[in-house]
């Protein structure tokens, strides 16, 4: 099979970005054996990039870093989802009596337990505004 340099040019992105299979390597390294020219160009091109890149500023640990407080993150919109679900939950508490053959007497327990309801009120809300604030951080755009 006859490759022409055409070919061998459009391949030298992915050669060079490392995301070519090992076929088309072999591909493109035994054509540039046989072009000395294009290897030394390519060769050259390479050394100048190299040189002219700018060494990252951004410190070693920061993707650990960053997946460690993305965890901790995510483990407190959990915590505070359950626990606003819990408190709200609570907070609607009710009592029914049965008698006569149907519901006697039905009633919210914020009539009998308006400081415990105010509590667990403000509670749920916490954890809500808590759990969106969280939610918000998290979200990628």
């Amino acid at each position: 099979m006859n490759v022409t340099r055409e070919v061998i040019l459009d391949l030298l992105p992915v050669y060079l970005a490392g995301e070519a299979s090992p076929a088309t390597r072999a591909l493109v390294e035994e054509y540039l054996k046989q072009d000395a020219e294009l290897a030394q160009r390519i060769r050259l091109q390479w050394a100048d990039s190299l040189a002219t890149a700018v060494p990252s500023a951004l410190p070693p640990d920061l993707e650990l870093r960053s997946l460690r407080r993305t965890r901790s993150l995510l483990g407190w919109q959990k915590w505070l989802f359950g626990l606003g679900i819990t408190f709200t939950a609570l907070s609607f508490s009710s009592e029914m009596s049965f008698g006569d053959g149907g519901i006697k007497e039905f009633h919210f327990l914020l009539r009998d337990y308006p400081v415990l309801f105010g509590t667990l009120a403000g509670l749920a809300v916490v954890c809500w505004v808590g759990y969106y604030v969280i939610r918000r951080r998290l979200r990628t755009t």
